[in-house]
């Protein structure tokens, strides 16, 4: 058995969003075969009652706090010495100190950091291996948001696109290995510093097909009388501080939602996910229901009339869209969402890109329950097939010897 250092943003549990499932299955992964020393962050006050349950699973641990207001302040100065912001809202002296600390006095086998920001903990001349899991090319998010936001905002984002991509450049040359989550980001990532090439791959995401799986048992959680004309419930499920689903709902409710009222009255829109910004909140209404946080997400999937994922910023694999394939529902989703699946467009999911595809397919799955039923047994398949934790992690043990 090795020893690990494993490096983490955001402490990777519960596993109830996108990067903490991720972080959570390659810590649960690491531990088969390695003693794993926890370096992480707690961002959300909620997440301190879990840290019991984190220390059972791995009793090498070190939280650290962030207050994000306090943190996006702190992150300003990166605007003085050239760094990208997001590297100074991770900035740590107690986890610089506890890294350096555990690197003194255990033998460490190798490094495992999970998102760019974290290898900044790592000292330069340090001299065991470390694999770097970016999971996306964080810099081009942020550059993808510049063209949707006014000035100042669009040369902010822009700049810290700049600023990341040279950091995470910097930080894929000294890693022994790095990992994306698609190969379509491993592709983007080469182009964008081609001195990587040959030194990444693609370590797709997962779904526990076991927990996600098809139960009509589970209880309805949408509050509506029987209603007259048919009740139909579209979800839509992800974290609503996120601003790339926070344009999606807004999107959908503004754009799409209306037509699609118009030949089904009975239409409803459930936003599910926790911390609803202000926008989100404001999309409430008759037709729209924002639930904020819920105890389990799996009941909406379940009762769900179709599942939609209408994100027009988006990189790689969407949890969102493998759970709710797992649970046999029909999904829709955004076009490069889709790309990034190993799945048949049009028979295991469905994509869209413009309101008008949206619409469209909505529209044809409503009409024909047959067809989406067929799709949401289809998907499930696929998922069964292509998509388990410990068939995709396992590419990562080569390194680690």
């Amino acid at each position: 058995m090795g020893t690990l250092l494993y490096l983490v943003h955001r402490l990777p549990y519960p596993p109830n969003k996108g990067d903490k499932v991720r972080s959570y299955h390659l810590l649960k992964h690491l531990q088969q075969s390695h003693r794993v020393f926890l370096g992480t962050f707690i961002d959300d006050p909620a997440d301190e009652t879990y840290l019991d349950t984190v220390r059972q699973l791995c009793p090498d641990l070190h939280v650290a706090h962030i207050a994000p207001r306090l943190a996006k302040l702190r992150s300003v100065l990166g605007l003085l010495d050239g760094q990208s912001l997001s590297q100074h809202y991770y900035r740590n002296a107690g986890l610089q100190a506890w890294v350096r600390q555990t690197l003194r006095a255990q033998r460490i086998d190798a490094i495992v950091v999970f998102s760019s920001v974290m290898a900044q903990f790592v000292d330069a001349d340090c001299p065991v291996p470390m694999l770097v899991d970016f999971v996306d090319v964080d810099s081009a998010k942020w550059t993808q948001y510049a063209p949707e936001h006014r000035w100042p905002l669009s040369w902010l984002y822009r700049r810290e696109g700049q600023r990341l991509l040279a950091f995470e450049r910097a930080v894929a040359k000294r890693a022994k290995r790095a990992f994306f989550v698609t190969n379509n980001e491993v592709a983007l990532f080469t182009q964008l510093a081609p001195e990587s090439a040959g030194r990444v791959d693609a370590i797709s995401n997962g779904v526990d097909a076991a927990f996600f799986a098809p139960d009509p048992a589970l209880p309805l959680p949408f509050q509506t009388e029987t209603p007259s004309p048919p009740f139909i419930p579209l979800v839509f499920t992800g974290a609503m501080d996120y601003w790339p689903n926070i344009d999606a709902v807004t999107w959908f409710v503004a754009d799409i939602l209306p037509a699609l009222r118009q030949q089904w009255p009975g239409v409803c829109f459930y936003i599910v996910g926790r911390n609803p910004s202000p926008e989100v909140q404001a999309l409430a209404g008759p037709n729209v229901v924002v639930t904020g946080t819920v105890a389990d997400v799996r009941p909406y999937l379940q009762h769900a009339a179709l599942v939609v994922a209408p994100l027009r910023v988006a990189r790689g694999i969407q949890n969102k869209i493998l759970e709710a394939m797992a649970m046999a529902r029909p999904v829709i989703a955004a076009q490069t969402c889709v790309q990034a699946i190993d799945a048949r467009d049009g028979t295991e999911l469905l994509s869209a890109h413009t309101a008008k595809d949206y619409i469209a397919q909505i529209n044809t799955l409503l009409n024909s329950p047959e067809r989406a039923s067929h799709i949401g047994a289809a998907g499930r398949q696929r998922v069964l097939s292509r998509y388990s934790w410990q068939a995709h992690l396992a590419k990562m043990d080569a390194y680690l010897s």
